[in-house]
């Protein structure tokens, strides 16, 4: 067969049609790309005045503090949001209907209001200092967000495994811990990352409430006219490492993910029922 019930192998006139749009394709990029530096070098975002600012050690140690505050702000976040997220997604699912209804109420809330408001509100209502005002913030929004990702994990799992669980004599609590939960956390880690990246990304609303953060730091920078106002050499500089920590998050949940299916993989041989007619260790094999 040449190809599938979903899938036809292109031929000699598909293959070249798919060969012009990649290459238009390719070519509108490049010229997108040549533009853009186009721009970039008529309004003089190269020159010399406006770099110069990055070879003086302040600077450069102003952008490590501003970093190193980031990922601060970061860890607190996620750690905080990650066992907000764990309570409410336990009161979502709790047998009781208070307890149930509570949870309800505070995660769409919290999941409801933006983020900025939040942070705004424990910072000038409440009087809280810059860093606290931001992870509380974040922590509300992305731990409400993340007990209904918990909470959809959960359900996903096949009722069977719940209903057998139940039937071992297991009570609620085993039967989350030792069943549920472990299987709802392969599915639910991709999501979990993402939203981490979500938090990663949102503190840089710290810069509002002048938390000295990674944006912060860059926006002090930009705003010198010493150097010309040097802002899309800043944005050159910080998009990248906003970038690549992302994409850190994410290649750390894949690594996660493939790890996980290979002690899945190693578990499952071990526990391999064996050939018909093989004594099995302990006393039942010598009888």
């Amino acid at each position: 067969m040449t190809g599938t019930a979903l899938y036809d192998v292109p031929g000699p006139l598909a293959r070249r049609r798919h060969r012009l749009y990649g290459f238009l394709a390719t070519a509108a990029i490049l010229a997108l790309i040549g533009w853009v530096l186009y721009l970039l070098f008529d309004t003089g975002q190269f020159t010399a005045q406006k770099w110069t600012p990055f070879e003086y050690k302040g600077i450069q140690e102003m952008l490590l503090r501003g970093l190193a505050n980031t990922l601060r702000a970061f860890g607190f976040a996620a750690v905080l949001s990650l066992a907000l997220g764990a309570v409410l997604a336990v009161g979502r699912l709790s047998d009781h209907r208070p307890v149930r209804w509570v949870a309800t109420v505070l995660v769409e809330f919290f999941r409801a209001m933006p983020v900025l408001v939040m942070i705004f509100f424990v910072f000038v209502a409440l009087k809280v200092q810059p860093l606290p005002a931001l992870v509380t913030g974040l922590t509300l929004y992305n731990g409400s967000v993340l007990a209904e990702v918990f909470r959809t994990g959960v359900d996903s799992v096949d009722r069977g495994q719940r209903e057998a669980a139940y039937a071992l004599g297991l009570h609620k609590s085993q039967v989350m811990v030792h069943v549920l939960v472990p299987q709802a956390v392969r599915a639910m880690l991709p999501t979990i990352i993402s939203q981490l990246v979500v938090a990663l990304k949102d503190t840089s609303l710290g810069f509002l409430i002048t938390y000295e953060e990674f944006l912060h730091a860059g926006k002090l920078i930009a705003g010198n006219l010493d150097y010309g106002l040097p802002f899309i050499p800043v944005v050159m500089i910080i998009s990248p490492v906003y970038i690549g920590m992302c994409m850190l998050l994410s290649w750390f949940a894949t690594w996660v993910a493939k790890r996980e299916r290979r002690s899945l993989k190693t578990r499952a041989v071990e526990v391999a029922p064996a050939e018909p007619g093989t004594l099995l260790p302990g006393p039942a094999g010598h009888r």
